[in-house]
C-alpha cells in the first residue's frame, strides 16, 4: 500500500523492507530522520505500521513543508478541500500561481496548492505540464491521480498519528548542525539528496556540483548518528564518499516515462547492514558486498 499522499520523482517506498531489516540490525525503534523528506514514502510506512514511534521530516521547500504541515495541524481541512476541490484548467492556474508565489500566501493554500498540482501535473512535479495539456485533449485527463477518497483515506490515517510526525523547514546543513544532534542515540538518518543528473527537472530546490560536495562534507563531519544515504549512482557522488561501504542497484522510475536507473547505497561505519532483506536487486548487492569484506 502507497502510504504517502504525494507522488515523488524518485521515492523511495518500495525500499521499505531493506531501511526494515537496517533498523532492526541495529534494535532501532524510536526515531528515523529524513532531512530530505519530498514525499516522505518509506517514513510514513514506518510510522503508519508502528515500527518507529517517531519521524522526523525536513525539507528545505517552502512548498513541501507547508504540505506536510498542513496534514499534522489541520488534515481535516485538507480533506474537505480534497472532497470539494474543482478539477479544471482554470483552478489548476490559480493554484499553479500560488506555488510560484508562496510567500504571498498562508501556509495551508501552500500547502493544498503544492498537493492539488502534485497530483494533476505530469509524473507530480510541480512545474511540469497538467496531465492531458491544458486543453485536456490527452490519453489521461487531470483527474487520473486524483483519487479523492483514497487520498482522504490516506491523509485522514496519518493524521490519527499526527503526534509521531515532527516537521521542519530548514536549509539541510543547518538541519543535520543543528537538529540532528539533539535527537537520541535510538534513531537512524536517511538521507536522499535531489539528484546529481536531471534534478533541475524534477526539483524546484536542485543542487550544483558544489552543492552536492559541501553536502558530503557536512554528512560525514557533522552526523554521529547511523546514517545511510541514497543518490543516483555516478562517479562524482562515489568519489565524494571513497571510504564508505557501498552498492549500486536498478531501480524503477516513473518520472514521464517508466524505466530503471542506477542509484548507490551509501553507508556510515556505524551501520549494521544485514544479510538480505527480501528485495532481490539489494539481496544481490548486500550478498556482494559481504563477500568483498
Amino acid at each position: 500500500m502507497n502510504r504517502t499522499p504525494l507522488r515523488y520523482p524518485g521515492g523511495k517506498q518500495k525500499l521499505t523492507p531493506f531501511i526494515v531489516e537496517i533498523l532492526e540490525c541495529n534494535s532501532i525503534d524510536g526515531h528515523y530522520v529524513e532531512p530530505f523528506a519530498g514525499g516522505a514514502g518509506v517514513a510514513l510506512e514506518l510510522l503508519l505500521s508502528r515500527r518507529i514511534k517517531n519521524i522526523h521530516l525536513n525539507d528545505s521547500d517552502i512548498r513541501i513543508y507547508a504540505f506536510w504541515h498542513t496534514v499534522k495541524h489541520h488534515s481535516d481541512e485538507l480533506c474537505r478541500r480534497i472532497s470539494a476541490a474543482s478539477l479544471d484548467v482554470n483552478e489548476w492556474k490559480f493554484r499553479r500561481e500560488i506555488v510560484k508565489n508562496p510567500s504571498d500566501f498562508d501556509l495551508f493554500e501552500v500547502g493544498f496548492s503544492t498537493f492539488y498540482l502534485n497530483r494533476v501535473n505530469r509524473s507530480g512535479v510541480l512545474n511540469a505540464g497538467l496531465i492531458g495539456g491544458v486543453n485536456q485533449n490527452g490519453n489521461y485527463k487531470m483527474d487520473a491521480r486524483f483519487s479523492r477518497n483514497d487520498l482522504i483515506r490516506r491523509i485522514e490515517l496519518i493524521g490519527i498519528h499526527a503526534d509521531g510526525l515532527n516537521i521542519s523547514n530548514l536549509d539541510a546543513e543547518e538541519y543535520i548542525t543543528k537538529y540532528i544532534p539533539e535527537l537520541p542515540e535510538n534513531c537512524l538518518i536517511y538521507l536522499d539528496p535531489p539528484y546529481y543528473n536531471k534534478a533541475k527537472d524534477l526539483y524546484l530546490n536542485s543542487y550544483s556540483k558544489d552543492d552536492h560536495a559541501r553536502i558530503a562534507e557536512c554528512i560525514q563531519t557533522e552526523i554521529h548518528h547511523r546514517w545511510i544515504l541514497s543518490y543516483d549512482s555516478v562517479p562524482t557522488i562515489a568519489d565524494l564518499y571513497p571510504e564508505r561501504r557501498s552498492f549500486s542497484y536498478d531501480l524503477q522510475y516513473s518520472a514521464a516515462r517508466n524505466y530503471k536507473g542506477k542509484e548507490i547505497f551509501i553507508f556510515s561505519d556505524r551501520v549494521n547492514l544485514p544479510k538480505r532483506c527480501g528485495l532481490t536487486f539489494i539481496d544481490d548487492q548486500l550478498l556482494s558486498l559481504a563477500e568483498y569484506q
